[in-house]
């Protein structure tokens, strides 16, 4: 992996956390029966593993398939 992908996916870890954790604190579960918004640790994670997946598709990882000939 090149350093601008680890960069980028590690910038989406931290604001997706950060989000996660947001979302928590504002608006969250009132009743704590939400299995992922009702504890600012698991809003926090999934946040951060959004973010991870949300700005690893910016890195470009384009990998070429080779084709190979019918017959």
């Amino acid at each position: 992996m090149k350093r601008t992908n680890i960069l980028l996916t590690l910038a989406g870890i931290v604001l997706g956390a950060v989000g996660g954790y947001l979302y928590y604190h504002y608006i969250g579960c009132n009743t704590g029966t939400c299995p992922i918004t009702s504890k600012p640790l698991s809003s926090t994670l999934y946040g951060a593993l959004l973010g991870a997946f949300l700005f690893n598709t910016f890195t470009g990882n384009k990998h070429k398939q080779h084709e190979e000939p019918l017959g």
